[in-house]
């Protein structure tokens, strides 16, 4: 006779293998027809909204990893959030202006560059940025990520760049926006100046020299024991280059000062750095011939050390001790600090360093030279002249481009600026901060310092790809022309031509044929060349998107991002915002670390560890990607290796094989008609359900807190222990033998449809797909909503965590079981028993 045909064995068609690879794309498609995104919103419609910013990628080059950890994170919270009963638009958006891309289109037109114009040639990097946007758009959607992927916000669509001049003009038209000549961090390679977020830090090799200033006259009166001596100031610099734009030396008001001889003559330098200093210039024999206060030496002058014209002695509290002579080199044109100091002591702002980093003819003998080629040359005539005490060779972080990834430069040029200290803007950002949740908290220290100390706003870049600085000014004396009618023109002019509008047309286009100064009254004006910092074009984004399309709203609920981005984006939004409404663009904001391989090293393709998402899709599937998300604290860096990979891929196939158990013995059972109520359970089953509930009640918390480790964690550890390797087990023999609508049988199926029903809740913001193929073969599926997007988390039961003593009893007959099974399995081996 044939035993099993008296058995209830398990019966689904759900798959024992998931073939991510390729069944995931069979899903998109499905999900694409049916238009599951907006059915998803129109049934959600009545919810609470909740809105999560995209802040947006750059339209250039394949997604990476750092790509991929952000895009999944916001997708698992936007999908948990919807679940926790809440209306969740999410509208995906492009970075689409700026360097990168015109770099780029620059190598892809080569010589023909010159042969076009400058419309011709943004029309070019138009279509590199939409080339780009429909293939990363592609390599999002395969993550699962469910959007507006339809009509998703880009910074180069005409109502966009309109919007990114209107909130220029507002700045404008409150008087926060100055012109003036101001050291800016400037590639000389890419020919502009770059933002603070454009600024990367990386080791560099610099000169490390020190060079005596002569003092032009003698200091007997102010200091009696220096009368009649041969005296200089000691500067210690890594920039060489930049001592021909030296005009000051500065000292520290309250630091005290030393007058050493050695040899021959007397310098000046601190007392807490004299010995250090002497010791670097191998000097063992000296004497001190004074110590004295710096005041004494403010506005006396020194001789410049290779140049005929004197240096002003100064004083400055940002003169440390940490290391040099505390006699600081001051070039007010080649620093934001000395050209502060230059300020404050009338000196003029001298930077004779032109677009390509070369000399110009106020650096005389240098003239032509490019600056870091020009500092050997410098250290050579400094040495002739005796003026160069000691020179050495220093490997520190300096700052780099972010593009091209060449060192940078500070100098002066006549830039645009939006003031930190007009209309309170700093205070008021301050301010705002405080009002923000920030996750982790220690944000909000790091972007409070950043702010505090953060220089006016350069907005102006000399490139070609942006949106246009909207301003006009009197070609006499220089006046902005600020007036709302024209401002409104333009923007206007924008709405329908797009940002090339400002080079195509006339400026009488937009000012009419009869403007005059209202300064002056000439009739001659300027349009201005230059275009918007692209940090500005994306830190509008809560205007041009969030203000503008109907299904969202300002502040939004939720900015997440990179670490990195407290001196981007969320610094630029907050800025934008504040400067213009008074209020952040955002109620909170969450950070996530950076994707480093197995060992915790930064991926780097010269190192050749970086791995491609595309990759991983191809061998593990798309879902395994998003359970790596969720397996680590995000706040940290990230590590990921096929080892991790390879390790996350058995736990999911744990998880679905629990989930494939349990719908293969619930193929007869309908939830409608064989339901069994708590109290008519078997302990064991009632045993589960409180261990379900404390899964439920783990998972819910870590969703809600933006943790999702916990749920990883809870959801493998609940399948492969709570019920694969305990639960499951012993109930084999309930579900398999007794009669199939025994009162036990069904206690077993409804516990386990419970469980199920609720599992696929929990997992699908992280494991979408599977999420979805198992609520298709869930019994009474035609009684669901048409997919888990919409469905709501499983309610909490908090009364069944409420017998302890169940609890308990049922822990320790379990405990008891596993050490009878570890005995068995020993018997077994040692054939003790068959």
């Amino acid at each position: 006779m044939d035993y099993r045909a008296t058995l209830n064995l398990p019966q689904t068609d759900f798959k024992m293998k998931a073939n991510l690879s390729q069944r995931e794309p069979e899903f998109l498609k499905a999900w694409e027809e049916s238009d599951l995104y907006a059915k998803v919103q129109e049934q959600t419609a009545s919810r609470p909204l909740y809105i999560l910013h995209d802040g947006p990628p750059y339209a250039n080059g394949h997604i990476h990893m750092g790509h991929a950890l952000n895009k999944i994170l916001k997708d698992i919270i936007l999908k948990a959030r919807r679940m926790a009963g809440f209306h969740c638009p999410y509208v995906p958006g492009w970075d689409c202006h700026g360097l990168p891309i015109e770099l780029n289109v620059d190598k892809d037109l080569g010589p023909k560059k010159k042969e076009i114009g400058k419309l011709a040639f943004r029309g070019a990097c138009r279509n590199y940025a939409g080339k780009w946007i429909k293939k990363q758009k592609d390599e999002f959607k395969r993550l699962g990520v469910l959007g507006d992927w339809d009509t998703p916000y880009l910074t180069i669509d005409y109502k966009y760049e309109a919007s990114i001049a209107r909130e220029f003009n507002r700045f404008l038209l409150s008087g926060a926006v100055t012109r003036s000549k101001k050291p800016v961090h400037w590639c000389s390679s890419c020919r502009t100046a770059l933002a603070e977020a454009e600024v990367e830090y990386y080791d560099h090799t610099s000169p490390s020299i020190y060079v005596k200033f002569p003092v032009a006259e003698d200091l007997g009166d102010a200091i009696p024991a220096l009368a009649g001596e041969k005296v200089s100031a000691v500067i210690w610099t890594t920039t060489p280059w930049t001592l021909p734009a030296n005009l000051g030396v500065a000292f520290h008001p309250d630091y005290p000062y030393v007058a050493v001889r050695v040899g021959g003559e007397v310098l000046l330098l601190a007392e807490g750095l004299m010995e250090q200093a002497l010791a670097a210039w191998g000097v063992s024999e000296y004497e001190v011939l004074a110590t004295f206060s710096a005041r004494l030496l403010e506005g006396r002058k020194c001789r410049h050390p290779f140049l005929d014209r004197d240096s002003l002695m100064v004083l400055a509290h940002y003169v440390t001790l940490d290391t040099g002579t505390g006699c600081v080199h001051t070039a007010p044109g080649h620093g934001r600090e000395d050209y502060l100091t230059g300020i404050n002591y009338n000196l003029p702002v001298l930077s004779p360093v032109g677009n390509d980093g070369r000399f110009t003819e106020e650096a005389g003998p240098y003239a032509g030279l490019f600056i870091f080629d020009a500092n050997a040359q410098i250290n050579a005539d400094m040495a002739a002249q005796g003026s160069l005490i000691k020179e050495a060779k220093l490997s520190h972080s300096y700052p780099h481009c972010w593009r091209c990834k060449k060192p940078v430069i500070f100098r002066a040029t006549e830039q645009w600026f939006i003031s930190m200290e007009a209309n309170e803007l700093r205070n008021k950002a301050l301010a705002a901060i405080k009002d923000v949740r920030w996750i982790p908290q220690w944000g909000m220290e790091r972007i409070l310092g950043m702010v505090e100390n953060r220089p006016d706003w350069c907005l102006s870049r000399q490139r070609a790809w942006g949106v246009p600085l909207t301003v006009v000014y009197c070609g006499e004396c220089g006046e902005v022309l600020n007036d709302e009618t024209i401002m409104n023109r333009i923007t206007g002019l924008f709405e329908k031509e797009g940002a090339d509008a400002w080079f195509s047309h006339e400026l009488a286009d937009f000012i009419g044929a009869d403007a005059k100064c209202r300064k002056c009254g000439s009739t001659e004006f300027i349009k201005e060349e230059d275009i918007l910092d692209v940090w500005f074009d994306s830190g509008v984004s809560y205007a041009a998107v969030l203000e503008e399309r109907p299904e969202l709203a300002a502040p939004a609920d939720l900015y997440l991002e990179g670490s990195d981005q407290h001196r981007g984006w969320f610094q630029s939004a907050l800025l934008a915002s504040v400067g213009t409404r008074g209020i952040p663009p955002y109620k909170s904001v969450l950070t996530h670390g950076f994707v480093v391989d197995g060992q915790g090293k930064k991926m780097s393709k010269s190192i050749g560890n970086v791995i491609a998402p595309e990759e991983i899709i191809k061998k593990y599937g798309a879902e395994i990607l998003r359970l790596w998300v969720a397996s680590e604290d995000y706040r940290d860096d990230i590590k990921i290796s096929d080892t991790i990979l390879q390790q996350l891929a058995d736990a999911y196939r744990k998880i679905r094989n629990t989930v494939r158990f349990i719908l293969g013995n619930l193929y007869d059972f309908d939830p409608a008609t064989n339901t069994v109520p708590d109290s008519e359970m078997d302990e064991l089953d009632r045993w589960a359900l409180y261990q379900f509930e404390l899964l439920k009640m783990k998972v819910l918390k870590g969703y809600e807190v933006f943790e999702f480790h916990p749920v990883f964690h809870g959801l493998t550890n609940f399948c492969t222990v709570s019920m694969s390797a305990l639960y499951l087990d012993v109930l084999k023999d309930r579900l398999y033998t007794l009669p199939a609508d025994s009162r036990e049988r069904r206690a077993a199926q409804t516990a386990l449809y419970e469980i199920v029903d609720g599992l696929t809740r929990l997992m699908a913001p992280v494991l979408t797909f599977m999420a979805a193929e198992v609520w298709d073969f869930l019994p009474g599926a035609a009684k669901h909503e048409e997919n888990v997007c919409v469905a709501l988390f499983p309610e909490l039961k908090p009364e069944r965590v409420g017998d302890k003593a169940l609890a308990e009893k049922w822990d320790r007959v379990l405990k008891v079981r596993g050490e009878l099974t570890k005995a068995l399995e020993i018997a077994r081996r040692d054939k003790v028993i068959g």
